[in-house]
């Protein structure tokens, strides 16, 4: 199977802070993620002045402030942006952010990310997905909050491309989202139904859900991180923390490993058990020359060497030719 593409989710848990962000990418990439991702947006063009927040942001950041200012608090500038992308070069990890509007959209533009990440906010944002889609560039879009006729409407606007730059992602866009809530078989369901690459981004507490849904045929997993669960900000209370990030990382190469080429035959670590763990047809006890064997003077024993106990009934009624000691392996 190819190696499943796991996005490290900086989101805004920068804060703002330009020297919080270098630090994010440093822990990506220690971590063993395939990208870092940041949110690019200006919020006089993403929000209007008096648009609330959502609950998580209340619990959060309070109520002192509108949604609005809190974006205006986590904007970094067009050349912090620049700059963080050429620092994440040398890390030798993608550098991916989500535009929010359409002029950060065009300022993506000149970067040379691999793929674009459409947020599921943006889902039904028909403008957007046309200029992104003009791009022809590979997509992975999530779909929190969405349903089944909405990704449909969505996909319908890539109908040029080929299936094969398309990555949908299962998403719920609660923060945290509770685990009853999570409905990890959609992500099956968006697959078969839609004939794309699938995958998910999670915003569950821990780091379980991810590894299931890689168990499950997640070709790209997307987590939020951040640099200290107990920083002030919006999304830190979802987030993983450094070692949970890494931890995340290394189980899921593990269960990728795991997951294999779906044929059924003996690994090459377990051939040498064959012998040891499977068993022979035996003597019971003393067996003279001319002897019959019954189910009475013969059993089955390991080492697995000898005659299968699957030929129990070809050996049976046989006469024996030699003399067989207990515990001697029969032979016809």
């Amino acid at each position: 199977m190819n190696r499943v593409y796991i996005i490290a989710e900086a989101g805004v848990n920068h804060n703002g802070s330009y020297e919080i962000a270098r630090k994010m990418i440093d822990e990506a990439a220690k971590a063993g993620a395939d990208a870092v991702k940041f949110q690019t947006f200006k919020a006089n063009r993403l929000v209007s002045r008096k648009a609330p927040k959502a609950k998580y942001q209340i619990d959060a950041t309070g109520t002192c402030e509108s949604q609005y200012m809190m974006l205006r608090r986590l904007e970094l500038t067009e050349n912090e942006f620049i700059d963080l992308a050429a620092y994440v070069s040398k890390v030798n990890i993608d550098f991916l952010s989500t535009p929010f509007d359409l002029e950060s959209m065009d300022f993506l533009k000149t970067f040379n990310m691999p793929y674009w990440k459409i947020p599921s906010g943006e889902i039904t944002n028909k403008p957007y997905l046309m200029e992104i889609a003009a791009t022809n560039k590979p997509v992975i879009l999530s779909t929190g909050m969405s349903t089944m006729e909405e990704i449909q409407e969505a996909l319908d606007i890539f109908s040029e491309y080929d299936r094969n730059k398309i990555t949908v992602l299962h998403c719920n866009t609660g923060y945290p989202t509770p685990y009853e809530d999570v409905n990890l078989r959609a992500m099956e369901t968006i697959k078969t139904h839609f004939g794309v690459n699938v995958g998910y981004s999670d915003h569950t507490l821990g780091i379980e859900i991810p590894i299931a849904a890689v168990a499950m045929g997640a070709t790209v997993i997307e987590k939020h991180f951040t640099l200290d669960r107990d920083m002030d900000g919006p999304d830190h209370k979802a987030s993983l923390q450094p070692d949970e990030l890494s931890a995340m990382v290394k189980a899921i190469r593990n269960v990728e490993k795991a997951l294999g080429s779906a044929q059924k035959k003996p690994a090459p670590s377990e051939l040498m058990n064959i012998r040891v763990a499977r068993k022979s047809i035996v003597a019971k006890h003393d067996i003279l020359k001319g002897d019959i064997f019954t189910g009475d003077n013969i059993t089955a024993k390991r080492p697995g060497d000898g005659i299968s106990p699957m030929r129990w009934h070809e050996v049976l009624g046989k006469t024996a030719k030699r003399d067989f000691l207990t515990d001697e392996k029969i032979e016809l």
